[in-house]
């Protein structure tokens, strides 16, 4: 049987939808969590940042290697990923639209446990659903090139809902409040509720497709599974993907979340935030397309290096700007666009890589267990970075809706430009000495190819 299946668009794109929704309410808590915390519901950003990595670091550190490793085995009519796609969506949306629905004048304590509470019931719901749907990028293709273009076209459905939610969350929440009547914590638990509705309704989209399956699917593995769970770091490549990956990611999480404190007490341009973002995330899906020819052309490793580079030359300069409006930005998210795009294509279309590997070694395939890892270590590392802007901003002396001191707005520029900036170009090294390229993978899939072909025989 040939795996190497070029996929219609069609398919490309019934499963790609999928990630739309998704991704919406993903840009959303990216964005605004800590900002909702803060300024919204009048939480300590200290005990709002806590919170949320206390949920990371236990949690999280259980449930997406053990929901990987489950998924993989799961046996049904509708196969080992769409189960959990048809069930679990709508109890994510709902789930999402709690996370936005916190009582305000909490006191510290009470704070905490709403926030660890309602942030663990999402985050088993979208570690369920968000593990199975990742895990299908490997199992539709095992084709090199046509990954690119499956992870591609699932980025550009990706890339415009990050947009969608990162651009109309606020507006969204104004237009409820200013022109609706709602209160301002209400405003936030309607957006909530939208946007978890919007995410249910596109998931089920791909759940449905019923032409969406698996050119490879083994038996699961007799492995037992927390020795599953740490046989996936015998996998050098894997490890040093993490390695990466995590390091951007807390990168990444550290300038989305304190883009809106730069943006409204930096540079005094809060009517302009949605442009700004808008600027950043068009830039960024326009370049999808052309950051996944450069991929074709160099590699996908050294094209993620290039990008990342990109993005820290804009990261530094925008340290640089005065307390004041200043046009500048406009060409700071432009530029950092152009160097993120490589940040949504090229990690997707490596990880299904590094899965071929673990087949040598074990004979099995297990997408759930390495994609439930890898959302483990990439959301641990994202509240490592929302932990560190709430402990940065109350370590600085940030006060929420008040003009800060000087001290309070050295933090803000500190924690979205030069400290992200500095991770980001750790990562290039690594990105450039990347193991795994399209020769090394060739040569892995025809000795994985020889071992089948002797089994058979």
């Amino acid at each position: 049987m040939d795996t190497n299946i070029k996929l219609s668009l069609g398919k490309k794109v019934r499963f790609g939808v999928g990630d739309f929704g998704a991704s919406v309410i993903i840009a959303s808590l990216q964005f605004y969590m800590l900002f909702y915390y803060t300024d919204a519901v009048g939480i300590n950003p200290a005990i709002a940042g806590s919170a949320m990595l206390v949920g990371k670091l236990t949690w999280d550190m259980i449930n997406d290697g053990l929901f990987g490793y489950l998924i993989d085995r799961t046996k049904s009519r509708y196969g080992r990923r769409r189960p959990y796609l048809l069930f679990g969506s709508i109890p994510l949306g709902l789930s999402f639209w709690a996370l936005l629905s916190l009582p305000s004048g909490l006191g510290d304590v009470a704070a905490f446990f709403a926030i660890l509470g309602t942030f663990m019931l999402y985050d088993t719901f979208q570690t369920l659903v968000n593990t199975a749907y990742s895990a299908m990028t490997a199992e539709l293709t095992t084709d090199y090139d046509e990954r690119t273009g499956l992870a591609t076209t699932r980025m550009l459905f990706n890339v415009v809902g990050y947009i969608f939610g990162a651009a109309v969350t606020t507006i969204l929440a104004g237009v409820f409040q200013n022109s609706l009547g709602f209160s301002l914590r209400a405003s936030w638990s309607m957006v909530g509720l939208v946007f978890g509705l919007l995410a249910a309704g596109t998931l089920l989209i791909p759940a449905f497709s019923k032409d969406l399956k698996p050119v490879v699917e083994e038996a699961p593995s007799e492995m037992p599974a927390f020795k599953s769970l740490l046989s996936t770091f015998k996998n050098k490549p894997f490890v040093k993907f993490v390695i990466i990956t995590s390091i951007m990611s807390t990168a990444f999480t550290l300038v989305t979340a304190m883009l809106p404190y730069f943006i409204k007490y930096q540079i005094g341009m809060e009517s302009s935030q949605a442009v700004i973002m808008l600027l950043l995330l068009l830039t960024l899906a326009i370049f999808l397309v052309p950051c996944k020819q450069v991929a074709d052309k160099i590699g996908k490793a050294k094209t993620y290096a290039l990008g990342i580079t990109i993005a820290s030359v804009a990261l530094i300069v925008a340290f640089a700007l005065p307390h004041q409006a200043s046009g500048v930005i406009f060409g700071v998210a432009i530029v950092a666009g152009l160097g993120f795009s490589s940040q949504w294509v090229c990690p997707h279309s490596m990880m299904p890589d590094v899965i071929e590997y673990d087949e040598l070694m074990t004979g099995k395939r297990r997408e759930g267990l390495y994609y439930g890892m890898w959302n483990m270590t990439g959301k641990i590392t994202g509240a490592l970075g929302s932990a560190i802007c709430g402990w940065g901003l109350a370590l600085f002396g940030y006060v929420e809706n008040v003009e800060q001191t000087d001290l309070s707005r050295l933090g803000i520029r500190l924690m979205f430009s030069i400290i992200p900036a500095f991770l980001l170009l750790v990562c290039v090294p690594l990105l450039i000495r990347y193991p795994i390229t399209k020769q090394a993978h060739a040569e892995v899939m025809r000795q994985i190819a020889e071992k089948k072909a002797a089994e058979q025989a």
